[in-house]
């Protein structure tokens, strides 16, 4: 049975989100055409975000007092979060890990890269969490849990003694590989590039000639920056060299990080990197909404791709006084304005 409706409003279009008053209809879930309107009702559409990096299995140790060091905190195998991990019922992991995926669904997240720990075992808990919900995961394994994966999540290098040979198996797969780097020093990022990722992490400290490297292999760099600064790898808007790496063309997404500090919220995440480095709410969007070009997955509004967008109510409140759609979803994360998810 073919499943066919549509959505009117004034939505962020194409690549370049430009701003159309438009009717999209979607049959089956794929988008089948834009068609301009001259009248459309008081609603916003914006493509889903895509959170790049999480660690959810986090959720079980969330809002622990932080005050120990990153290593102390979050280095395998002996941080703290993994320590709670392995204290924790698979049931109550699942548990945590599906309300913190629902979290990401109501604030208008369609899909998420994580880096999940717990080998095999945590990968299967990672797939039970999300089945239920209509949230896409790409998982990155560890510990033997990259053979069930869509790939393998390593942490620094520097962490992971057999990290190339991770790498060089997964990429005989033809599945992706995704390494932390340059988090606390620029030490592990030369490391993480020998072995040819399909992304990167962090990347807070990475130098001049990193960049200009990372930027000629065509890596994608995953910026997680409220982390940061929670976790006191950085102090200033100077790491990550944000405005360096849109200088160089270096791919850029955006992620939340780890469960156990940062609520997996994008709109949050977006509004905090608008203020504290001054990046244009145009180019912040697009790093959110862009989808997850490591496996190919697009969000934009156009036609022939899947419908991965939200809705918002702007016929109330403030909203439409609003001079630039795009700044005041960056700047004012309006949450409490959502009426639909088309996911």
């Amino acid at each position: 049975m073919i499943k066919e409706y549509s959505v009117s409003g004034t939505a962020l279009t194409g690549e370049s989100l430009e701003a159309r008053d438009v009717t999209i209809i979607v049959r089956d879930g794929i988008i089948i055409s834009v068609e301009d309107e001259r009248s459309v009702p008081e609603q916003w559409i914006c493509p889903a975000f895509f959170n790049a990096h999480t660690h959810l299995a986090d959720t079980v140790a969330m809002d622990m007092p932080c005050t120990k060091t990153l290593e102390d905190l979050v280095t395998p195998p002996h941080g703290l979060k993994h320590k709670i991990l392995r204290q924790t019922s698979e049931q109550n992991l699942i548990s945590a890990m599906n309300d913190s995926i629902t979290e990401m669904f109501n604030s208008g997240t369609s899909g998420f890269a994580d880096f999940r720990e717990g080998g095999k075992q945590g990968v299967l808990a990672l797939q039970q969490a999300a089945s239920s919900l209509p949230v896409r995961p790409v998982i990155l394994g560890r510990e033997g849990g990259e053979d069930l994966a869509d790939g393998a999540g390593i942490s620094s290098a520097r962490d992971v003694e057999l990290s190339l040979e991770i790498a060089g198996r997964m990429k005989k797969q033809g599945k992706i590989v995704g390494f932390h780097a340059g988090e606390r020093d620029s030490e592990d990022i030369d490391t993480a590039l020998d072995a040819a990722p399909d992304f990167l992490v962090h990347c807070t400290h990475a130098t001049d000639a990193q960049i200009r490297r990372i930027a000629d292999e065509g890596i994608p760099v995953v910026l997680c920056c409220r982390s940061n600064f929670l976790l006191q790898v950085t102090s200033g808007a100077s790491n990550p060299p944000i405005k360096k790496m849109q200088a160089a063309d270096v791919q850029i997404l955006i992620g939340t990080d780890n469960v156990m500090f940062i609520q997996p919220d994008m709109m949050q995440e977006i509004s905090f990197i608008h203020t504290a480095y001054g990046v244009p709410e145009q180019d912040l969007l697009f790093y959110a909404t862009r989808g997850f070009p490591p496996v190919g997955i697009s969000h934009a509004i156009k036609q022939g791709n899947h419908a991965s967008f939200f809705v918002l109510d702007c016929s109330w409140g403030n909203l439409h006084h609003s001079r630039d759609i795009k700044s005041t979803i960056v700047k004012r994360a309006p949450l409490s304005h959502f009426c639909a998810r088309i996911f």
